[in-house]
């Protein structure tokens, strides 16, 4: 069964089948790429949760960054942010975003809890 949270026009914020979650990606509005990484991530735990998983089931993440001269920026709030013990699989590349000023997106999936 394909369960669909948040449906819209174009996406789901959440789908989960088979005991895996989907989420939607997440792009945050802020000054710059830390403010926008918090947001991001805040937004992750919050459809986590409401998926029913966490941030210690996440199975792959792939992140875009408009430049990739912000790498280290991103990773100073990451590694705090992931669990110890729990880092997904994960991807990172610059990728022109849906908007000028979006610098990061995030496109995550989990297990279920």
């Amino acid at each position: 069964m394909i369960e669909r949270i948040d449906t819209g026009i174009r996406s789901s914020k959440i789908v989960k089948h088979n005991g895996v979650v989907y989420l939607t990606g997440q792009v945050a509005e802020g000054d710059t790429v830390q403010d926008q990484v918090r947001t991001c991530l805040e937004n992750v735990d919050a459809l986590l949760k409401r998926a029913g998983s966490s941030r210690e089931h996440m199975l792959h993440v792939t992140i875009w960054l408009a430049d990739m001269q912000d790498f280290d920026r991103l990773n100073e709030i990451w590694n705090a942010w992931v669990p110890s013990g729990h880092a997904p699989a994960r991807a990172c590349g610059e990728a022109k975003l849906a908007r000028p000023e979006l610098k990061v997106e995030f496109i995550v999936v989990a297990a279920c809890s």
